[in-house]
């Protein structure tokens, strides 16, 4: 948001300047974009990490993978990358919850892999529902992260070391489940396989979406913007609302086309922009949602305000087990299984990983306080670009670790020179 206030004439966050009679004139959109320039530049200055980063980052790596294989951004590797982001994706925003309030949840991996592998056996081993099966296996992940919130919140024990066993505890579970029967394959025209299979192919869904997306953030943002003004905060111009709506409107449209150069709006990616937008209302738009981020501005605080501290702890990690829940079942939809192999690698944590690098690349903060759900969208995006490039120019997995890992170090480093300049201006 723009850090001036109504009462600059003609600064960031006012409409125009002042005329005589009080009134703003409406400036020209030059003005507007000059304005949104410098303002970009000073947060950047200041230490502020925005999406722009980002996305000037992603825009170097589609380049770069593009001229290395020109198939990188055929609408077909599009459209299946927008597909693969979703399990981890899912992951991440989970994650996202945990970390806003300081915390760290290091067992997701592994309770993915025991939602896939719960399912599986309810499902084919003892013919279950699916439905019923898909049920019980996030219910598993909600309750896995009730007991960590638990021990942690109400038992003191650091949520650290009590997600760091249950990492251990339930990638074992995983396998005892799985046990001898091995790998178990799910049936590939059923509930869950359809996840991320099924596509809408109807050209005007893809439109639907992005005209909606569009539609419902300039009208937010507009809302946001009276309600800031009548309150006397700082609000964004008319102008920098318009440009972003038109940037995101070019972005969403030039989405809907690729994807409907293939086969259309998948399944797995209208879900994902779902719990994107809940999340995000629950986190910036309910009473619930600020006492998350009161809480990651400081425990003793949010405690004389009067927040229970303790229930929202247990809420975070409960949210945190049940979207890592959701998130193995997607990644179990793409395989069409559960197997002890998949079960390894989730458990040994790359898919923790990659969520964490998901959630802090897209600026979501390690220490607490500063975040949102739709930075796991820009940051998961990026990784899974990353390992795209890569798997179409046939990299070995030892080089894509190395690779990861690097991003997410280059995350976690800007987030820590980000606070610590704004400690320097006096900035929480």
């Amino acid at each position: 948001m723009s850090r001036g206030g109504p009462h600059r004439d003609g600064g960031p966050g006012s409409a125009g300047p002042v005329t005589a009679d009080g009134e703003r004139r409406t400036r020209g959109w030059q003005d507007n974009l000059r304005e949104y320039a410098l303002d970009v530049r000073a947060g950047v200055r200041d230490g502020e990490r925005g999406p722009l980063l980002v996305i000037a980052g992603l825009i170097v790596i589609w380049i770069v993978f593009q001229g290395l294989d020109d198939k990188f951004l055929s609408p077909r590797n599009l459209s299946n990358l927008s597909v693969d982001i979703v399990g981890t994706g899912l992951v991440a925003v989970g994650i996202v919850f945990v970390l806003l309030i300081r915390e760290i949840d290091l067992s997701v991996g592994s309770v993915s892999g025991l939602a896939g592998a719960a399912f599986a056996v309810l499902n084919v081993n003892h013919g279950v529902p699916e439905w019923l099966a898909v049920i019980v296996a996030v219910a598993v992940g909600t309750a896995v992260g009730a007991f960590h919130g638990v021990f942690h919140a109400w038992l003191g024990v650091p949520a650290f070391v009590v997600t760091l066993a249950g990492l251990l505890i339930w990638n074992g579970l995983t396998l005892y489940l799985l046990g001898a029967s091995g790998t178990i394959n799910i049936d590939e025209e059923g509930l869950v396989a359809s996840l991320t299979s099924h596509h809408f192919g109807d050209d005007l869904a893809a439109y639907a979406v992005a005209a909606l997306g569009t539609a419902g953030y300039v009208l937010a943002a507009r809302r946001r913007r009276s309600r800031h003004r009548a309150a006397g905060m700082p609000f964004r111009s008319e102008g920098e609302i318009w440009l972003r709506t038109g940037l995101l409107a070019v972005v969403a449209f030039a989405a809907a086309v690729t994807l409907n150069r293939f086969q259309g709006l998948p399944l797995a990616l209208l879900i994902f922009l779902v719990v994107l937008v809940v999340s995000d209302y629950v986190l910036r738009r309910t009473r619930y949602g600020r006492r998350v981020f009161a809480l990651g501005g400081g425990v003793e605080a949010a405690r004389r305000a009067g927040i229970g501290v303790e229930r929202v702890r247990v809420a975070m990690f409960m949210v945190s087990g049940t979207l890592a829940a959701v998130g193995g079942l997607f990644v179990a939809s793409g395989l069409t299984s559960a197997s002890p192999t998949t079960a390894r690698a989730a458990g040994s944590g790359m898919l923790l990983i990659n969520a964490i690098a998901a959630a802090v690349i897209g600026g979501t903060s390690l220490f607490g306080g500063r975040g949102s759900p739709w930075s796991v969208l820009l940051g998961v995006v990026v990784i899974q670009s990353i390992a795209s490039g890569m798997g179409l120019l046939g990299v070995q997995d030892a080089v894509q670790f190395m690779i990861t890992g690097g991003v997410l170090l280059a995350a976690v480093a800007a987030d820590a020179l980000s606070r610590r300049a704004q400690a320097r201006r006096g900035r929480p």
